[in-house]
């Protein structure tokens, strides 16, 4: 059964005014599903197998006249030599719609696109389920981040139909590892990772540093929602701190990864300026470090870096819906006050903190309430995001939700 994704109406948007649409994300976000979506007029052609790919390589004119549009062209990144023969046709005729691009990697293809079909194209991002699509929620949904912030501000009680804490965490958001048996997800994970290597990291790593990669990845997952320690992950792995820094940037490219950076004014106070890392997807984090079990999850000594790095990731897949992720921020200073979520918007600062924890009082919001003082916001709504179901105001201005209304 097909599930609703957040990004439908940015995607039929998309295609009644560009020519060109590209998809991106990691692999197994749901890319092609979500693309097909747009009708049987399309023609469909995948880029991964080798004598398809050899054709469009070797003879694009012809591989184009072939596969005309309007087509769906999957990971397009395999052949990027494709798009500046996609720039002419669409100079020739910009019909809306024609062209539906896909890519799980983004390092050189957005490069290509950037350069050859810009103000052509519209770039979306698609990346495993939101908290609301596991709940079949994601036809309900608010125009833009203000309608989305008020609707969370106004809300009254956790989700009717609620995942718990530990099988959102543990079950993630692929939708094969969310819709299939629970028996067979740490297979499906161990499959993933071994065809993002094969794929995705063979050729822009060497060929005797795989190994070290995969133990990076897991040192990397061990440390989500953690500041970044460049130099302490080289000395680990015994690989220098410039190989650290590309594999970073290959995970981040491949969708697998982001970065939170620090808020950058100070409010009188020295600032941390190293960014946090998270993964995109807890449930791939808990197959790296090794965790199937719901409870472990949400009791062990990485809980609340996991709910962190679930609620964080959540909100980046709902800001990337209106291109917006990279208005979100943490702030931490050296004295040790610490907000664990900023989104900016228009000049306008909105702070959330996040608690692993089924009791919330005002003792837990103490650094919210510190902040809105030096940063003179204390007539703005802020947020508590938690296990709690008793969703209210918890001081003035500071109200708890339940994660399930995410």
């Amino acid at each position: 059964m097909y599930t609703t994704r957040l990004l439908e109406p940015a995607l039929f948007d998309a295609v009644t005014a560009f020519p060109a649409v590209y998809i991106g994300g990691p692999r197994r976000a749901g890319k092609t599903t979500l693309a097909r979506r747009l009708g049987n007029r399309y023609k469909y052609v995948l880029l991964d197998e080798l004598d398809i790919r050899q054709y469009a390589a070797e003879d694009p004119r012809g591989f184009l006249e072939r596969y005309s549009p309007p087509v769906i062209i999957d990971e397009i990144q395999n052949v990027p030599e494709l798009l500046p023969y996609i720039k002419a046709r669409i100079e020739a005729d910009k019909t809306p719609g024609q062209w539906i691009l896909t890519g799980s990697q983004q390092w050189a293809l957005m490069k290509g696109i950037g350069e050859t079909l810009a103000g052509r194209i519209a770039l979306l991002h698609l990346y495993p389920f939101a908290i609301s699509e596991i709940q079949k929620e994601a036809g309900h949904q608010s125009e833009g981040f203000t309608a989305y912030w008020k609707s969370l501000v106004n809300v009254e009680q956790a989700a009717k139909q609620q995942i718990t804490a530990g099988d959102w965490i543990t079950g993630g958001g692929y939708p094969e590892a969310v819709l299939g048996p629970q028996r067979s997800r740490r297979t499906w994970f161990s499959s993933y990772v071994q065809t993002y290597i094969d794929r995705d990291v063979r050729g822009n790593v060497r060929e005797g540093n795989l190994r070290d990669f995969e133990r990076f990845v897991g040192l990397l997952a061990a440390r989500t929602a953690q500041q970044i320690n460049t130099a302490g992950l080289a000395s680990d792995i015994g690989v220098s701190l410039p190989t650290i820094k590309a594999w970073l940037s290959l995970l981040e490219a491949s969708g697998l990864i982001f970065f939170l950076m620090p808020y950058h004014r100070n409010f009188g106070k020295r600032l941390i300026k190293t960014p946090k890392c998270y993964f995109m997807d807890t449930g791939l984090l808990c197959y790296l470090v090794g965790l199937a079990e719901a409870d472990h999850a949400v009791q062990g000594p990485m809980a609340g870096a996991l709910f962190e790095t679930a609620c964080v990731a959540q909100l980046y897949k709902r800001l990337s819906v209106w291109n917006d992720e990279r208005t979100l921020y943490y702030f931490r200073s050296t004295d040790g006050l610490e907000v664990d979520l900023l989104v900016e918007r228009g000049g306008v600062l909105y702070p959330i903190e996040i608690k692993l924890s089924s009791t919330i009082d005002s003792a837990k919001v103490q650094n919210l309430v510190r902040w809105r003082e030096i940063a003179h916001e204390e007539g703005r709504q802020s947020l508590v995001i938690s296990t709690s179901t008793n969703v209210g105001n918890i001081a003035r201005g500071i109200k708890n939700i339940h994660f399930s209304v995410l």
